[in-house]
């Protein structure tokens, strides 16, 4: 039998800075949009200041920043190709308008990065994960403000100075399509005033970290030539399907999503598509955007795309759109099961997700995010018989393998949080991810101590295997 998933395909996990690391306030780290957040990022609700007294799960998260090395150990015992991670942009400027980088930070991720390579796994690095500086969320509302670009331009040339020969693999902004859901996660941004202003201001952010993402591209080329870069969306907040087949419902399923194809159709493609006019006249949306930013987004698109998924959804014309981490809360699915925390379960929805993108990007694919949160039980033996999860992950490799023989470039898989850490949706431990158990509760009590799960081994076999033992 002909291999199915490429030979130096990578095979992976991710986390991200502010939902593992803690040590909040250690080394001169500054504070974080997330360090405000008490129930998760998504939510949009947070405090102004850090409040003494209140529990923030991102203080201590899973203290990753003290126990990198011994958590790097298991993922290189499962086989990691790869290990996705972010650089906490606070680490490096604390309020992100320093002229001068903290030199503590930058020593945290040289030794981390070295670790990795130590260990057999190509770093892959998200620039800004949900993590911009609280300051300029203050000062400006975020990337609502075109002050922005220069202050991402410095953190970029710098980070880009000190690990080009350590890393390889970079996306700009995680799930940057959010900014339509969860903008304070996404973009560092309150909403205002009546629907034309918050669609002006969801367009103006996203527009501006497109010419940010375009000055990333260039510089990277100039610093790092043979680096690739990429752009991150949630292409659970794309894999809608039409309640019926109704016209207006099918029609108004391409208008949702097409509110995510615009970031990939931008910063790929190199140019705004034409159906987004129509959108901002009837809306009354003007953007501030320039002839020189619309010439560089031309010059430097992005080299692949990576994205996270987790479910699909029902979108009925007319409906009041929710979203969260996972995607957009549509109508319930009769033909799919969910987990513990609702989520529809749809590995087809991934493999169908890889072929519209290639069909429509024709670049190579990395899935960077996919993952089961699930509330884990430590059963008598004292293990953690976690079905549920091994088979989520089973079904969708299988459907992986299904697109790549599809024709779909995939390059890599990384699975969302193979060690526990705190939820971005709601801040909780008790949604647990993990092959790696973390003891931790929703309060904050528990030793840390780490334990594999029953899920461990079976991602360890798949990877042993390139995933050809599924097929």
């Amino acid at each position: 039998m002909m291999a199915i998933f490429p030979e130096n395909f990578l095979w992976g996990g991710a986390i991200a800075a502010n939902q593992a690391e803690g040590a909040w306030n250690v080394d001169g780290k500054g504070v974080a949009i997330t360090d405000v957040t008490e129930h998760g990022i998504a939510k949009n609700q947070h405090d102004q200041k850090v409040e003494p007294g209140k529990f923030y799960p991102s203080h201590e998260a899973i203290d990753f920043y003290h126990r990198y090395a011994d958590d790097l150990a298991y993922m290189a015992e499962m086989g990691f190709k790869c290990f996705r991670t972010s650089i906490a942009w606070t680490r490096i400027f604390p309020t992100g308008e320093e002229e001068e980088p903290n030199e503590k930070g930058l020593e945290f991720y040289d030794k981390l990065f070295d670790k990795m390579i130590e260990l057999g796994m190509e770093p892959v690095v998200t620039i800004s994960h949900y993590e911009t500086p609280l300051h300029l969320y203050t000062k400006y509302n975020g990337w609502e403000s075109k002050e922005l670009i220069p202050l991402f331009e410095k953190y970029c040339r710098v980070i880009f100075n000190r690990y080009k020969d350590k890393v390889k693999y970079w996306m700009t902004f995680n799930e940057m399509n959010n900014v339509q859901t969860i903008p304070y996660a996404a973009a560092a941004m309150d909403l205002t005033g009546n629907q034309s202003n918050q669609l002006r201001q969801i367009y103006q952010a996203a527009h501006n970290m497109y010419v940010a993402n375009a000055l990333a591209n260039k510089l990277a080329k100039e610093i790092m030539p043979h680096a690739h870069m990429g752009i991150m969306l949630s292409l659970s907040q794309a894999a809608a399907y039409p309640a019926s087949p109704r016209p207006k419902d099918v029609f108004g399923t391409l208008q949702f999503q097409r509110r995510t194809f615009i970031n990939a159709d931008v910063q790929l493609k190199g140019k705004y598509p034409n159906y987004i006019k129509r959108v901002w006249k009837e809306n009354d949306v003007h953007i501030d955007m320039t002839d020189e930013e619309l010439q560089l987004i031309a010059d430097y698109p992005s080299s692949f795309l990576g994205f996270s998924y987790y479910r699909s959804s029902i979108f009925e014309d007319g409906m009041k759109i929710y979203g969260d981490t996972g995607g957009v809360v549509g109508k319930k699915n009769p033909y799919l099961e969910v987990s513990d925390w609702g989520w529809p379960i749809d590995p087809l929805g991934l493999r169908w997700m890889c072929n519209l993108m290639q069909d429509r990007y024709d670049c190579p694919l990395f899935i960077v995010e996919n993952g089961l949160g699930d509330n884990d039980i430590i059963s008598e033996d004292g293990k953690i018989h976690d079905k549920a999860r091994s088979k989520y992950l089973i079904d969708h490799v299988r459907a992986i393998g299904e697109a790549i023989q599809d024709g779909c470039d995939i390059i890599g898989y990384t699975w969302w949080g193979p060690i526990d850490i705190v939820s971005a949706g709601t801040g909780e431990m008790k949604k647990r991810y993990g092959f790696v158990y973390v003891d931790k509760d929703n309060d904050g009590n528990g030793t840390l101590e780490r334990m594999k799960k029953d899920s461990f081994d079976i991602y360890k076999e798949i990877i042993e295997t390139n995933g050809e033992n599924l097929f």
